[in-house]
């Protein structure tokens, strides 16, 4: 049987079964077939060399970080781990190495030199705020003394490297979609965005969204979620995640100009709230000091990747996609856990900087240039 024609049943299949008919949870092994039937031709196409920057394995390499937080400006203190007083420092010395080529190193002035003139937003939630701060500081340690302009705002926060007319600028955005205040309350339109207003005329896009999907309670920030004209008290999130995200995709489809703007998807960042997941007794990411050794999460995939893969599937236009899950998962001691700031308990959700977005980083630079 076709290979694609073999793809298409099993897409049909697994999303019949995950969005509308099964209560249960995908399988391990469905996650994974999806994973690969989905983006390995994908991945190929889009990179052109051969080359899975995204399987691999973390070494210990003496010459990390890109820089010391001591000496970077842009970094919230709840990142800040060094200054919040964590006492080890080799969860700052390792380097992803792929399993198939080298990872070129990141180049601060030859990613001014690329993007001299232009504008970059990353789009979405404390991760993008995560990815965000940690470009700013490994382009300052290659330019500390380039004059640069620092603006945030609840919606819109720009860094300018003045000197070279480059500018980073983070939209936060929980869900890419909109959320409306109305009689009914707060409703989560899972077939607007509006907001995509805001991202027109970048030179490069970067999105994030899934861990807001998935709160409940009072941390949840919306009272209904709309499609149409019905409303909804409530519906599956996995549901709710594909819908919003195909919201997004026809937005990329209608408005990007593949000649003039390059769209990434951030890819899924894990959490370590479960040491079951890695095998291990405790119970998070609490005093974790070293990374998974091999190439394997023993948990398996999280579920949203499959969503994520289904509809950037499915694109009209070029959308990169950073395989980030796998490669961070392996990084269960790259948290902030007792030593960020601001949280209460441990923050096994975001990521310490310098630390794991600096590799996401490193990667958004391969896929440039390679």
């Amino acid at each position: 049987m076709d290979f694609g024609f073999q793809a298409l049943i099993f897409f049909s299949l697994f999303f019949t079964k995950v969005l509308f008919l099964s209560p249960q949870p995908a399988t391990a092994e469905e996650l994974n077939i999806l994973h690969n039937v989905s983006f390995s031709s994908l991945r190929e196409r889009k990179l052109g060399s051969g080359c899975d920057l995204f399987r691999g394995k973390w070494v210990f390499d003496a010459s990390y970080p890109f820089y010391e937080s001591s000496g970077c400006p842009f970094i919230d203190p709840e990142f800040n781990c060094q200054k919040n007083g964590r006492p080890d420092r080799q969860y700052l010395k390792y380097g992803w190495q792929p399993g198939s080529c080298n990872l070129p190193r990141f180049d601060g002035m030859e990613f001014l030199r690329m993007y001299s003139g232009k504008k970059i937003m990353f789009v979405g939630d404390s991760l993008s705020l995560n990815m965000w701060e940690s470009l700013a500081c490994m382009i300052h340690a290659s330019v500390p003394s380039s004059k640069t302009s620092f603006a945030r705002t609840k919606t819109i926060s720009s860094v300018i490297f003045q000197d070279y007319a480059v500018s980073l600028y983070l939209y936060h955005t929980t869900f890419l979609v909109d959320i409306v205040r109305e009689k009914v309350g707060r409703v989560l339109k899972l077939d607007s965005i509006q907001g995509g207003n805001s991202w027109r005329g970048m030179d490069l896009l970067i999105f994030n969204t899934w861990h807001w999907w998935t709160h409940t309670g009072k941390s949840q920030p919306w009272d209904y979620m709309q499609e149409g004209s019905n409303l909804y008290k409530d519906m599956d999130r996995l549901t709710a995640f594909y819908k919003g995200l195909t919201t997004w995709a026809r937005w990329i489809n209608l408005n990007i100009d593949p000649s003039k703007t390059k769209v990434f998807f951030q890819g899924i960042s894990p959490t370590h709230y479960e040491g079951k997941d890695w095998n291990s007794p405790s119970k998070n990411c609490k005093g974790e000091i070293q990374p998974l050794t091999g190439s394997t999460y023993p948990a398996g995939l999280p579920a949203a990747t499959a969503v994520v893969n289904k509809v950037l599937s499915g694109l009209q236009k070029p959308v990169y996609l950073l395989d980030i899950t796998t490669l961070s998962q392996l990084r269960k001691d790259a948290h902030p856990s007792a030593y960020g700031s601001g949280h209460s308990g441990n923050d096994c959700s975001h990521w310490c900087l310098p630390g794991l977005p600096d590799t996401w980083n490193q990667l958004l630079y391969a896929a440039l240039v390679m």
